[in-house]
């Protein structure tokens, strides 16, 4: 079974709904996964990080960037870098933002390369983009992320609220995918 840490800050709990929901798709896969908020670290978590299959980074898109707290954590696992003990796991990534752009890709991008650095393995979404005449709002990938998985939240909508259930569905099949993804990639190194 593939260990999973959905490693994640959310300011105001519209991400914390997309992490909670890309952690259902894992468990529903089969992973044993577990989220870690990135203020509610401590020295054993940095021990579950390094004895994880598959880091999957998320954040909200403020200013064109993931947040300042994920950042921080991004900074501090430079000790980690520096041994390589993230070396040949699974990563993967997903950013919130008001707008239906928003700049997310850039976020994601800062988490492309984070992995890269720390020579990391990187999966996407593996999903087509609800791109037709005929997609409504809650089709499957609306937002139309490949490098990452992407979710929108209006801004003076709660949490409660948003994001919509066919982005909630979206990162549940994008948990369901990385745990796939970490399952084959455990086997292959067998």
């Amino acid at each position: 079974m593939s260990k999973i840490v959905i490693v994640y800050h959310s300011g105001y709990g519209h991400t914390k709904k997309v992490a909670e929901a890309v952690l259902a798709g894992a468990l529903d896969a089969g992973a044993d996964a577990k989220l870690m908020p990135v203020g509610d670290m401590d020295d054993a978590s940095w021990d579950e990080l390094a004895a994880a299959d598959a880091l999957i980074f998320g954040a909200p898109t403020y200013m064109g960037g993931p947040s300042a707290d994920f950042k921080k954590f991004a900074d501090a696992s430079s000790k980690p870098w520096f041994s390589q003990a993230w070396r040949d796991k699974i990563a993967a990534g997903f950013t919130n933002s008001a707008s239906m752009n928003g700049d997310k890709f850039s976020t994601i991008q800062y988490f492309i390369t984070l992995a890269m650095q720390h020579s990391m393995i990187w999966a996407g979404t593996g999903m087509m983009p609800a791109n037709t005449k005929a997609a409504t709002r809650n089709d499957l990938n609306y937002v139309g992320g490949f490098a990452g998985l992407l979710t929108q939240s209006a801004a003076d909508a709660s949490a409660e609220e948003a994001p919509p259930s066919g982005d909630l569905e979206t990162a549940r099949s994008f948990g369901a995918r990385i745990a796939g993804v970490t399952e084959r990639w455990i086997a292959t190194r067998a």
